[in-house]
């Protein structure tokens, strides 16, 4: 059967999973009957939550005769290491780009990937129905783009193809029409047929599935010969060390599931169930000739954080797995199909150094882990520093905004303050297009001043571009906190008497404990504060007088606000229920004698 293989890859928000929706109902794979609704590859609870693709997937479809293997792939750079292995399984890309924005960071970032593989790119203009778009400016951005990135001749000769995955059209010109037909055939005609080597058997495992029957299952697209049910084969690890393993069954993908086979052929992706130990970027081969691939080489992360195990009053009451033993199990097993994640034991046998590719990439994990019943502490993220030269590196990251022309002076402000430099600014239609290069530190908590400081407006996206010299302290968190004198539930009394010192985190009538942060000071500095005294019963209390109801209601913050929100000496505790922000020493009075302790180490 011939096959085509091709990766979808874009900028968040593009549109490639509603595209991916699109080609699976217009090969018909579903029963008329059939309720799909609607992000059918997004089927992990926090995908669909945040409408975001976290973990690249396969599905393929059967057009005019030929197999097209579909790979769904994420566009948060964060996600990115998902990316770079499983464009390894294809052969040509579909870049997905949105009418209006045009080419984003996180673009030019799978594209340079993609180009590096020698990968034949179709570009997809996608959301022409969007009032505004400029189709055609954004075609020469793309152009501009390949070029800067070093396309080949062939490369630069992309198939441009225009359209609305939403309402369920592509053509090759800005006419509507009613399928997306026209994209099929572009694939058809402009991707290569994988090149099939022949000889011994050689696959690369470059992705993973977990299913409770059949254990762990290694995906990859065999690169030679063919791989057959029964087969014996061996493993060739990173480190070179060889593994003898036999296929106890073998699967391809069709349409959403996977379909048994005796025999997968060179060209083809498919799945092996039965093989013991293995990693991603090892490689299959026959018994008697072993011959490794390439390994997959992965961007390493830029920040790390403290994962220990939740040590508050409260430990132990909302989740089933609390020790570190269950923690340090649960972050091994996550390194082995999380690429870009690398954990370290550190010299204390409760906490563990998590190392990954930004605060969303760490977030996702921490918020996989508490739904699974999970109770853990967290540490306020750290970017990694390295020496170079003998002098302090730290990672820079290119940051772009985009934002209504009257804010632009506040975005630069923002920026600048947290060491940033601009290097583009331009006008796209009545937005203001801003580039900076900012040290990663600086973006720890930006998004929520900056949400703040433009109303709402502001677009952000940023990627890794590479290691500069330290650029000096970068101003944190302004103002202090309050935090609770006593373990109790706060009172509507209390709470009221405080509401001018700050902004609180909490109800009344919650439950909290010493040395819980519990409202945002208006001030710089911390103030340690009673918001658990009941009002006192007198005779002159009137039934409706209590001042109860006027306190505000709390801020509500997501897991990665309050990872940007907190500081070097605080912590964010964990579990299935709650997010809770506290100090790392509970104790008033030892947290008092380690900071005059630092005080004078410091002068």
């Amino acid at each position: 059967m011939n096959i085509r293989n091709i990766a979808i890859i874009a900028h968040v928000d593009h549109g490639k999973t509603t595209l991916v929706d699109k080609i699976l109902h217009s090969t018909n794979i579903f029963r008329d009957n059939q309720e799909t609704g609607e992000l059918i590859m997004d089927n992990n609870d926090l995908e669909r939550e945040r409408g975001i693709t976290i973990f690249s997937k396969n599905v393929s479809v059967t057009y005019k005769g030929y197999k097209i293997n579909v790979i769904d792939t994420p566009g948060h750079s964060d996600f990115g290491g998902e990316v770079e292995r499983v464009l390894k399984m294809a052969d040509g890309v579909l870049l997905l780009v949105d009418a209006f924005e045009g080419p984003m960071p996180q673009t030019r970032f799978v594209l340079q990937k993609a180009l590096q593989l020698g990968l034949k790119p179709i570009v997809v203009i996608n959301k022409v129905d969007k009032e505004n778009c400029r189709p055609d400016e954004v075609h020469d951005a793309v152009f501009e783009l390949f070029f800067n990135l070093d396309a080949t001749e062939d490369q630069l000769d992309f198939p441009t193809i225009y359209g609305s995955s939403k309402q369920g059209w592509m053509n090759t010109s800005i006419t509507p029409t009613d399928t997306i037909f026209p994209l099929m055939d572009a694939i058809l005609e402009h991707v290569p047929e994988p090149k099939v080597n022949e000889g011994t058997t050689q696959m690369q495992i470059t992705s993973l599935d977990y299913s409770a029957f059949l254990g762990r299952i290694a995906i990859g697209r065999v690169a030679r010969g063919s791989i057959k049910e029964g087969q014996n084969i061996v493993m060739v690890q990173a480190d070179g060390k060889l593994v003898k393993s036999k296929v106890r069954e073998l699967y391809t993908f069709e349409a959403l599931g996977k379909k048994k086979a005796t025999e997968v052929f060179a060209g083809d992706i498919c799945a092996i169930v039965g093989l013991e130990t293995f990693n991603i970027g090892d490689t299959i081969c026959d018994a008697e000739f072993p011959e490794a691939l390439a390994v997959i080489s992965v961007d390493e992360p830029t920040m790390s954080m403290m994962f220990s195990i939740n040590n508050s009053p409260f430990f132990g009451k909302e989740g089933k797995f609390v020790t570190s033993r269950h923690l340090r199990d649960r972050l091994m097993k996550e390194t082995e199909k999380n690429l870009a994640l690398r954990v370290e034991d550190t010299d204390g046998a409760d906490s563990f150094l998590v190392f990954g590719r930004g605060i969303l990439h760490l977030g996702i994990l921490i918020e996989t882990m508490r739904r699974e019943g999970f109770e853990l502490t967290v540490g306020n993220p750290q970017v990694l520093v390295k020496e170079i030269d003998g002098k302090r590196n730290e990672p820079y990251e290119n940051l772009v905004v985009d934002v209504p022309a009257e804010y632009s002076g506040k975005v630069i402000d923002l920026v600048t303050q947290r060491k940033g430099e601009m290097i583009i600014m331009e006008s796209k239609g009545e937005m203001q297009h801003l580039e900076f290069e900012i040290p990663s530190r600086g973006l720890i908590g930006l998004r929520s001043t900056m949400l703040t400081g433009t109303a709402g407006e502001a677009v952000m996206a940023h990627r890794f571009i590479e290691y500069r010299p330290w650029k000096g302290v970068i101003p944190g968190r302004s103002n202090g906190v309050l935090l609770s004198k006593n373990t109790e539930k706060t009172t509507g009394y209390s709470i009221d008497k405080l509401q001018d010192r700050g902004r609180f985190f909490v109800d009344p009538g919650e439950e909290v404990y010493a040395g819980q942060i519990i409202a945002e000071h208006i001030k710089p500095g911390d103030l340690n504060v009673n918001a658990t005294e009941p009002k006192k019963l007198t005779n002159h209390r009137a039934s409706g007088s209590d001042d109860a109801s006027r306190a505000a209601p709390k801020i509500m913050m997501t897991l990665e606000e309050c990872m940007e929100y907190i500081q070097q000496d605080e912590c964010i505790e964990v579990t299935p229920k709650s997010i809770r922000m506290r100090k790392v020493i509970l104790d008033e009075n030892e947290r008092s004698r380690v900071s005059k302790q630092m005080k004078t180490e410091a002068v």
